[in-house]
């Protein structure tokens, strides 16, 4: 799940979900990053925010979720930001243009905290995993967008699935060189937030073409 943007024109209820959702994100990142994700009990998260274990059930499926919040932010935004998209032209830029949009739109603090979600996920094979199949989730989203716009089916139109690995190989390899400080004029690793993000993932869709077009000497 994303976590909902603040809106004071919101009822009160609404308000205090997000404020609840958004707690509970925080503070599992934070004591998961000062201690690691396996010393942190579920039952201390739910203790900090003040609420009971049923309750964290209705915003998060599990302690796996909440530590990754951030990237489901970014992956939820992204495929709201293709469904609203009118498809014309080049179907890949249209997908590489609701990306980058996505990744800009995130909030300021965003980077900060997927930033630390990818250091967590680095050293835990369990999260890694999960960080892996919710990519793929989202992607198979994104395919079925594919599909209903084009009135496609990817079982039949391999291209469709082709696009979903495309865009989802070149964001994971744009975030990569982000956290890993690569790329024109890099520095220090995420450095620039949103926009150097962006730019990295637009490097690694601009090498699309050259990458198919590899051949060996």
């Amino acid at each position: 799940m994303a976590t909902p943007t603040p809106d004071r024109a919101l009822p009160l209820r609404e308000r205090k979900k997000q404020r609840t959702f958004r707690a509970l994100a925080d503070v599992a990142l934070a004591r998961f990053t000062e201690r690691g994700f396996d010393e942190v009990t579920l039952e201390e998260i739910v203790d900090e925010v003040e609420i009971s274990k049923r309750t964290f059930f209705r915003y998060y499926s599990s302690k796996e979720s909440v530590a990754l919040a951030a990237e489901a932010e970014l992956w939820l935004a992204y495929v709201a930001e293709f469904t609203a998209t009118d498809l014309h032209g080049d179907v890949l830029t249209a997908l590489r243009t609701a990306l980058t949009t996505a990744i800009t739109g995130m909030d300021e603090d965003w980077p900060r905290r997927f930033l630390a979600t990818r250091r967590l996920v680095a050293g835990h094979n369990g999260l890694r995993k999960h960080s892996l199949v919710m990519a793929a989730h989202h992607q198979e989203q994104i395919v079925e967008q594919l599909e209903a716009k084009l009135g496609r089916d990817g079982r039949e139109d391999v291209r469709l699935r082709l696009l979903g690995e495309i865009v989802f190989g070149a964001y994971r390899v744009g975030a990569k060189n982000w956290t890993a400080g690569r790329g024109k004029g890099a520095g220090s690793r995420g450095k620039g937030g949103r926009a150097t993000l962006s730019a990295r993932v637009g490097e690694a869709f601009d090498a699309v073409s050259d990458a198919v077009a590899l051949a060996a000497d």
